[in-house]
């Protein structure tokens, strides 16, 4: 079967010639869970805009259920949803409004988008403001809404970037159990966080970076066996594998 995402051998950055990364490939498949984790500056926000566009790569590949953004723009971007670290929306719309205008970019029915927004707005403490608009939402509250945009479409692949800033408990445990009914359901996560401890219980497969290259990759048991820490959290791992990619 064709992962979901594949990158092979990407060289990409800001700059021509300068590349932040440096030969990255790993895959992820459909139903998998994978944690991107690595210091601030180790290439997590670029591998992100590479595969979201933002970034051209300078060398390899990327593709997204099978299709490079090159040659199939419209289905690439429509199999995933993307969760910025900082919530971004239109302060001028409300949260129904945002809800609306996104049902309607991806073609969902009527009945599904009621039925959908319905339950995301429930699950997130969020209908008593549903009229309520951008401008007057704290920042907790606008990455609700992203989340809430992002899980209306139910794509294939959500891009999850710093998905705990700014939530509250109850709303980072709503998050994670709908990332778990959806991964059930087939969908695929990419996460990028460094909260450790929480993505060490929920993803499938790890990718360590450090100044932009990958130092490891593989699930617990195979990143201990890199390692040869076998009883050893994933922070213990990273903190070993960055130590040790730093001498």
């Amino acid at each position: 079967m064709v992962p979901i995402l594949q990158i092979d051998s990407l060289f990409g950055g800001y700059l021509p010639g300068k590349p932040v990364l440096h030969d990255l490939s790993f895959a992820i498949q459909r139903g998998e869970m994978l944690g991107l984790i690595g210091l601030n500056g180790a290439g997590k926000s670029t591998t992100i805009k590479n595969i979201l566009g933002l970034l051209q790569p300078q060398k390899g590949s990327i593709r997204v259920n099978g299709l490079t953004l090159a040659e199939e723009p419209i289905p690439y971007r429509a199999a995933y949803a993307y969760v910025p670290e900082s919530p971004e929306l239109y302060e001028e719309l409300t949260i129904k409004e945002h809800l609306e205008l996104t049902a309607r970019a991806y073609g969902l029915s009527n009945d599904e988008y009621l039925a959908r927004s319905a339950s995301l707005l429930e699950e997130f403490q969020m209908k008593d403001k549903l009229n309520s608009f951008a401008s007057h939402l704290s920042k907790g509250m606008k990455q609700k809404v992203m989340i809430m945009n992002a899980f209306l479409i139910e794509p294939a692949l959500y891009i999850i970037d710093e998905p705990f800033l700014g939530l509250d408990p109850l709303a980072i445990r709503s998050l994670l159990e709908l990332m778990v009914s959806m991964k059930q359901k087939g969908a695929s996560f990419l996460i990028s966080s460094h909260i450790l401890s929480t993505i060490e219980k929920y993803c499938d497969n790890f990718v360590v970076l450090h100044k932009g290259h990958m130092v490891a990759q593989g699930d617990l048991g195979e990143l201990r066996q890199q390692t040869g820490l076998q009883q050893a959290s994933l922070d213990d791992i990273f903190y070993h594998l960055v130590q040790d990619a730093g001498r």
